[in-house]
């Protein structure tokens, strides 16, 4: 049977499909009666799906990034396309075609892991160029990191995600040291590098985009400066020399404050202008791309605006194109 895809249903269309859950939430009625309300993804886009009159204990199978079977009805409401549903389940991740899901084809990923590696081994700094060549040397994480979204919910939520968003990251970075010339660009970039490679563990991609025990307990930012300090182990081991300290502090303190905020999880607030900057530009990639994904993928394709979007707390203009 061929799949329809989100950007196929039409008002009063009878659907019996899977999907990636990009979103999950239990939210209450005026009555006080608990429905799921679950954002239902696809390569071609995002539907929004209600089950009315559930429980806590029913719907706790059903998580964020995960794979599920639905049956239910589109329908439109104020506008807006939905899926009424009538029944969801989860469904294992290798019972499913990764093709019907990514974003981008597997060539799109490594042509930017040659982009990654490229940036990385120009580096002039001795001791940044051979830490960078021990993270690219292990094929093992390479291959993870070739898989890793960058995120569940939001920004580069798909496979080989994180790649996009260091590559992203990097030209950014290049072209504002070329304005703030005081700022060391290769340690910015080595940040850049280094700030989420912590997802690779923190993620479980072979069972559909969710955490790992060791994600949940301590969180890509600790996993990441775990990493980063295997590596300049293994760097001092292959040279026979020590690793600069205040190069690895500097390194670990992108790590650890590059949400910018203790808000957002960060133990330390930036306190070096490559820190602040990696901050700031990560925000920005991460939020520019989530405003476009939003736009391509609104399935109101007649309003000049997206729906509501709870994570951004704003709808967003799309405009009469």
């Amino acid at each position: 049977m061929t799949r329809r895809f989100v950007t196929d249903l039409k008002d009063g269309d009878v659907v019996d499909e899977v999907f990636l859950v990009a979103d999950k939430q239990l939210r209450a009625n005026r009555n006080a009666a608990l429905y799921l309300n679950v954002d239902l993804r696809d390569k071609t886009g995002v539907l929004n799906g209600r089950m009315w009159n559930v429980t806590e204990e029913s719907c706790q199978h059903i998580q964020t990034g995960g794979f599920v079977r639905i049956k239910g009805k589109v329908q439109l409401y104020q506008g807006t396309l939905q899926l009424i549903l009538t029944y969801i389940d989860n469904v294992a991740a290798s019972s499913t075609d990764p093709a019907d899901f990514e974003s981008m084809n597997s060539a799109k990923v490594e042509e930017l892991l040659a982009e990654l590696r490229a940036i990385l081994l120009a580096f002039e700094h001795p001791q940044l160029r051979t830490l960078m060549e021990c993270f690219l040397l292990d094929d093992g994480l390479m291959k993870v990191l070739a898989e890793t979204p960058a995120g569940v919910k939001a920004h580069h939520a798909y496979r080989g995600g994180l790649v996009e968003h260091m590559v992203s990251l990097m030209k950014v970075a290049k072209k504002i040291c070329e304005v703030y010339v005081d700022l060391d660009v290769e340690l910015l970039l080595a940040g850049v590098f280094l700030h989420d490679i912590g997802k690779v563990r923190e993620l479980n991609v072979e069972a559909g985009f969710v955490y790992t025990d060791e994600g949940q307990l301590l969180g890509h930012l600790v996993i990441g400066v775990e990493m980063l300090s295997e590596k300049i182990r293994q760097f001092e081991q292959l040279t026979g020399g020590s690793f600069d300290n205040e190069l690895a502090w500097r390194l670990k303190h992108m790590i650890v404050s590059h949400h910018g905020t203790y808000e957002f999880g960060s133990p330390r607030l930036p306190m070096t202008p490559e820190a602040v900057a990696l901050h700031q530009l990560d925000n920005l990639d991460a939020k520019l791309h989530e405003f476009f994904r939003s736009i391509q993928d609104d399935p109101n394709s007649g309003s000049h605006w997206t729906l509501y979007i709870p994570r951004l707390d704003r709808k967003i203009f799309k405009g009469a194109k």
